[in-house]
């Protein structure tokens, strides 16, 4: 499973001044490395040394230090990192070997603080944990884009088939008008006949009939040019109707859409940034109450051996501190029990506090997330609105002017042709009246057939502009299905990782109870469920990851258990399960080549070896910090470092 791209390859780590480190320097073979020793022996820092190596910033300094640095070496690449303490924080510096570590933070590097290996105690949605690293927001925007793509094809698509449903009837058309065409041609071939019959009678008189149908002539260019500029003028003005009546429709429209003040989208960013910076430092509080209560209920519960030891050196024994009367661990005085249980009471009602505070900012946040999405929405659309007026209106008066320019071509045409039809009336005479009415016979026959193949030559030109749209529409089709196939695929990506999450968690959950064996556990699994909740002002569906616990009672019977009846051996094994999941959907084995172990303590030394054997078939190279009792329960050819 994991990626291999540096399996092969010795990596050298160099420390300077992390956690309880001064300086040391040491070497990692691929496979497993144990870190063997007794608690304060720098096995955690070193962790985080690697931690800050690969580009995390969850690293603590030495405490009288105010540098460090951290050199990684691997695969022949070399990393750096800085650290310098600044008045109230710690400034990173350096090329460390990930440019963005949230999906090592989160899955990757297994320490007692991990979010991810507490998610299961902390009462959160693992659904939540799993899929933070996917950008919703971008997966969001990148869906509106293509639908807005999509439904612009949709409409070309569908003017296509419009326009393909027109192609009998202009194809009828043209039939008709190549008929009427050949017929007005016979008609003017027989008219002209005609005339040529006619002049044989008074070729005494050519000269004058030649200067007529000059005349004639003129007169019938004038009236075709005269047509032409009516008709032009007729659709000119239907074009202008078509435009006011759009111009009525946008304004309407516009009339309609709400003012959308950029000062208030001003006041919602700032209002989702300060929401989320109190979101940030909730987070941080509720992580240290939860330490902080972790740390006391293992103190009241005799679990810190280390502790014990150190206080008994101080004249108080083990049994001393798990009577009623308790030596506070931190001031060195006595104190009852009750005492104590009732601060850590206070704390843990300070923490649901905090995370009904933490839900109720979300909840806050979607609300304003919405409405900024709405209000830029109705920017948008009145920006559009008033950018089509513009063109229509610059259009309108483009058309006006043009319809000014005919009416005065017109004007200029009518009186031509009066003055062409007075001069061809001065040269009449009884003996030209056959041959002027055959000369105005052909005329009119002429324009017709002028007229008729200035029609048959649109029609023939819409017929080839469908055609080739026609043509098109096998490249819209696939661009369409294209786009589709996308749509699906980022509609689908969410629950996709959501139920391989669920698969890896439950079939690795399976594996892992039938290697470790636990009394009369049967089975820890997730199931994704679905259910309606309020967001806001509004309802929505949400979907969580239901963690259940199966056991079986002595007699075969089994029954459903709650989380909290887990023992602490059975939520830390749970947990890092769950971070497993989390690090094999999201193939962070692609891109990081360590997986990090710590603070093992609640699970028993058999138990541990065979989950460090089980983890390290993902990694590149598993690091895991062990007491050395638990680390001489791990059997096989790994490494083994004792002093760092």
């Amino acid at each position: 499973m994991a990626s291999k791209q540096q399996a092969e390859a010795e990596a050298t780590v160099s420390v300077r001044n992390i956690g309880g480190i001064d300086e040391t320097t040491v070497e990692l073979q691929p496979g497993v490395t144990v870190l063997a020793g007794r608690n304060a022996t720098n096995r955690t820092s070193f962790l985080q040394a690697i931690m800050a190596g690969l580009g995390s910033r969850d690293v603590a300094m030495k405490r009288d230090a105010e540098s460090a640095a951290v050199t990684l070496s691997i695969g022949g690449q070399t990393y750096q990192r800085q650290l310098r303490r600044r008045a109230d924080h710690i400034e990173f510096d350096g090329d460390p070997y990930l440019e963005d570590p949230e999906l090592a933070d989160l899955f990757a590097f297994l320490l007692a603080s991990n979010e991810a290996r507490q998610a299961v105690t902390t009462e959160q949605n693992l659904r939540d944990v799993i899929m933070r690293p996917v950008d919703l927001e971008e997966i969001k925007t990148e869906i509106s884009r293509l639908e807005s793509e999509k439904s612009d094809i949709d409409e070309e698509r569908e003017a296509i088939e419009a326009r393909k449903q027109t192609l009998p009837e202009l194809e009828a058309e043209k039939a008709r008008l190549e008929d009427e065409i050949e017929e007005t041609q016979e008609a003017l071939t027989a008219k002209e006949a005609e005339i040529d019959a006619a002049d044989a009678d008074v070729q005494t008189q050519r000269t004058e009939q030649q200067q007529l149908e000059a005349k004639l002539d003129e007169l019938r260019e004038a009236r075709n040019t005269l047509e032409d500029v009516r008709y032009d003028l007729d659709t000119e003005r239907e074009s202008v109707e078509s435009l006011k009546q759009d111009r009525a429709t946008i304004e309407a429209e516009l009339e309609a859409l709400p003012e959308t003040p950029d000062d208030e989208i001003d006041r919602l960013d700032a209002d989702i940034s300060q929401l989320r910076e109190q979101r940030r430092r909730l987070d941080s509080e509720i992580n240290s109450l939860q330490s902080t209560v972790r740390f006391n209920e293992e103190m009241l519960d005799g679990e810190r051996t280390d502790v014990y030891k150190a206080m008994t050196e101080d004249g108080h024994t083990t049994e001393d501190l798990l009577t009623d009367n308790v030596v506070c661990w931190t001031c060195g005085s006595t104190v009852p029990r009750e005492q104590i249980e009732a601060t850590l009471a206070e704390l843990r009602n300070l923490r649901e506090d905090k995370l009904e505070t933490k839900r109720e900012l979300a909840d806050e946040l979607d609300d304003l997330k919405a409405e900024k999405e709405r209000l830029e929405g109705q920017r948008t659309q009145r920006s559009e609105y008033e950018r089509q007026l513009s063109a229509i209106e610059d259009e309108l008066a483009q058309r006006e002017d043009r319809i000014e320019a005919l009416q005065e071509r017109r004007t200029e045409m009518e009186t031509a042709v009066k003055e062409l039809q007075a001069a061809v009336e001065d040269r009449e005479s009884e003996q030209f009246d056959e041959i002027l009415e055959l000369h105005q016979e052909a005329n009119e026959l002429e324009y017709e057939l002028g007229r008729l193949e200035t029609d048959l030559e649109d029609v023939e030109d819409d017929i080839e502009a469908i055609e080739s749209r026609i043509d098109e529409q096998s490249e819209l089709e696939a661009e369409r299905e294209r786009i589709a196939d996308e749509l699906i695929d980022l509609r689908t990506r969410v629950e996709t990782l959501e139920k391989d999450a669920v698969e890896a968690f439950n079939d690795h959950m399976e594996t892992v109870l039938g290697v470790l064996e636990y009394d009369n556990l049967d089975r820890i699994w997730i199931e994704r469920a679905q259910r309606e909740v309020k967001e806001g002002r509004q309802k929505a569906i949400r979907t969580f990851f239901e963690l259940h616990v199966v056991r079986s009672t002595p007699s075969g019977t089994t029954y459903e258990d709650t989380v909290d009846h887990l023992s602490e051996s059975e939520r830390e094994v749970t947990g890092l399960v769950f971070a497993l999941a989390g690090y094999l959907v999201h193939e962070v084995y692609e891109t990081v080549p360590f997986m990090l172990l710590d603070s093992l303590e609640a699970i028993d030394s058999a138990r541990i070896a065979d989950l460090v054997e089980y983890f390290g078939e993902f990694a590149d190279y598993l690091v895991v910090a062990l007491l050395e009792e638990d680390a001489d329960a791990v059997e096989g050819d790994h490494t083994r470092i004792e002093s760092i």
